[in-house]
């Protein structure tokens, strides 16, 4: 029994220990913290010390087990408030009282273990023969009511409590909301991430067990979404947001952008880069090179889990995928357009965009110096990709009809090659993306020249008003579609370098304790080589007057300390129970 006191004398002086830490002199939510913490340590005196020790009555065990089971969830959501504020903590702070949180739970399972009905005749005999002559009886007729919705709200608290604590220190359930990780993970796929090696902290804190998870390329993982950065702010919400989402059993999720639309995070990806790499994507292969392997070379392991054709996969998977990104036409396609590319040869471009430039001259209203000429006879917001090729037609009467308009088509189809050096049919001194991009950008102004041209010869024939009928349009037409369609998805398909070089040309290289993560869907996944939004850009940055595309390419790291854990065991739905596959594809 002394040694019984004793423990409960111990767990108060840490009660109120922890309360005296939990006063916080800002004038914001943070206050309330203590109110809590102090309000608590009374019913805990009152209960604990009041009752068994000073009384040495047991006729409200049942108040006093209660009590020491809410312990650990009060002081917890206690720690949680005081760091909700405007202002953060230092480290050796959060540490105290972190150190002392965990005294207090012991203690608390301690004196709950030792307070157990069927043991307590080891702590006093008479509370024992107390305990079995006053069994307890449910109330009855209304209270019996609110005895049963009151003990029912209670379970339920103390559930969801416990998946908190759950989910911060040990492991997460989590839900698959999209197609990013098709076919490796499929939506309302659910996963168990393990949390416990990964270094999980406490709430809105940098305290926490320390991370001994090793992340190699291939694994997948749960990880913070970058783009939502870690501000105190961010971390506030997204910490109480779980907590509301499990207090209404995931029927309201307040985690919303500031568009009203739940944000992603966290994700679940695949490491496809780690400290020390530089990185590149073209026509669907990674390419990866370090300080000690300057050479780019392959990722094979890459090729394995990208996912670019969902066509082929099998019957029993295809039928649960929702949105299939790219018909078998259009995979078609982008194998056609990259083909084109890499057998485009630059002399013969030029030569043919010189020739069209003088062409074009013949059919044009009057000429004008060049020092003359508008700048913009057709805008810079014009020169999209899908604006420029599908207003063709009006593009050419204007060129023709407006003074120097003739000067300006053919700076336009030209400055590609009189700005910049060609060297062995490439770029000269550009990365095998800018000059596949170099030149899928001469590809689109040559096809647009193609169509003014041919405009220009129907105006001068009389037959503009048959210009979409005339089968050289339609010919060109197609392949300027095609072209569309393929600028359309680049940012899905290929990747610049990664970090991009220095000015002077010096390679740059993913940072210490940083990964490169990407969805196994290639075409369905808005990843680390993605922002959230679209911008107009040139697709050729070496070419002053390039085509234009709208593009979210804004390629991230993401700091080992965001990352959650691995998505190590699927659990749902039973067919599909198992362990995903770390570096190979799964079952088609």
């Amino acid at each position: 029994m002394e040694k019984l006191n004793l423990q409960i004398k111990i767990n108060l002086a840490l009660a109120a220990v922890y309360s005296l830490l939990s006063i916080s002199f800002h004038a914001d939510i943070s206050f309330l913290a203590f109110f809590i913490s102090a309000s608590f340590t009374a019913v805990l005196y009152y209960f604990t010390y009041v009752q068994l020790v000073k009384k040495d009555s047991v006729e409200r065990l049942s108040a006093v087990r209660r009590t020491l089971q809410y312990e650990p969830f009060v002081y917890i959501s206690a720690f949680a408030i005081q760091r909700s504020g405007k202002s953060g903590f230092p480290y050796a702070f959060d540490l105290i009282c972190a150190l002392v949180w965990i005294a207090l739970m012991i203690f608390s399972f301690i004196l709950l273990y030792k307070l157990n009905v069927k043991r307590i005749g080891n702590v006093n005999k008479n509370w024992e023969n107390y305990v079995s002559s006053h069994p307890f009886k449910k109330p009855s007729g209304y209270k019996r009511i609110i005895y049963e919705i009151i003990d029912w709200g209670d379970a339920l608290i103390q559930a969801v409590f416990t998946i908190v604590l759950l989910n911060i220190f040990i492991l997460q359930l989590y839900e698959i909301p999209s197609e990013s990780m098709v076919p490796t993970f499929l939506v309302k796929d659910r996963v168990v991430v393990f949390k416990t090696f990964a270094g999980p902290k406490f709430p809105l804190s940098s305290v926490g067990l320390p991370s001994v998870q090793n992340y190699k390329k291939g694994d997948i993982v749960v990880f913070r979404n970058p783009h939502y950065g870690n501000g105190r702010q961010e971390e506030v919400k997204s910490f109480f947001s779980q907590f509301v989402y499990m207090c209404t059993l995931t029927m309201v999720n307040i985690n919303k952008d500031e568009n009203g639309r739940p944000k992603a995070d966290p994700l679940v990806k695949r490491i496809c880069a780690v400290e020390g790499e530089q990185i590149y994507m073209l026509d669907g292969t990674l390419y990866v090179r370090t300080k000690d392997n300057p050479e780019w070379t392959a990722v094979k392991q890459d090729a394995s889990n990208a996912a670019w054709n969902l066509n082929t996969l099998s019957p029993s998977i295809k039928r649960r995928v929702q949105q299939i990104p790219l018909s078998e036409t259009e995979i078609s396609i982008t194998n056609y357009i990259e083909k084109e590319r890499r057998d485009l040869s630059l002399m013969n471009s030029k030569a043919e965009c010189e020739y069209i430039g003088k062409r074009f001259k013949d059919y044009a209203s009057s000429y004008v110096a060049p020092n003359s000429v508008k700048k913009e006879i057709i805008s810079e917001t014009e020169l999209n990709c899908s604006i420029l090729f599908n207003n063709s037609r009006n593009f050419a009467l204007r060129l023709l009809k407006t003074d120097g308009g003739a000067v300006w088509f053919d700076d336009f189809i030209n400055s590609w090659h009189r700005e910049n050096k060609i060297e062995n049919n490439c770029l000269k001194n550009a990365d095998p993306y800018q000059d596949a991009n170099f030149k899928l950008n001469v590809m689109s102004k040559v096809i647009f020249a193609r169509l003014v041209l041919r405009a220009a010869e129907l105006n001068a024939q009389k037959k503009i008003d048959l210009y979409f009928d005339d089968e050289t349009v339609k010919n060109y037409y197609q392949m300027a579609q095609y072209l569309e369609t393929y600028i359309l998805l680049l940012d899905q398909r290929n990747l610049p370098v990664f970090p991009a070089n220095s000015a002077d040309g010096k390679a740059n290289y993913i940072p210490k304790n940083s990964y490169f993560m990407m969805g196994d869907n290639r075409y369905n996944s808005l990843d680390m080589r993605h922002s959230y939004n679209r911008s107009s850009v040139k697709l050729s940055a070496a070419d002053s007057l390039s085509v234009r595309y709208n593009s979210n390419i804004a390629p991230v790291v993401v700091p080992k300390d965001r990352i959650l854990g691995k998505a190590d065991f699927r659990f749902w739905p039973l067919d599909r129970i198992g362990v995903p596959g770390s570096g190979v594809r799964e079952k088609r």
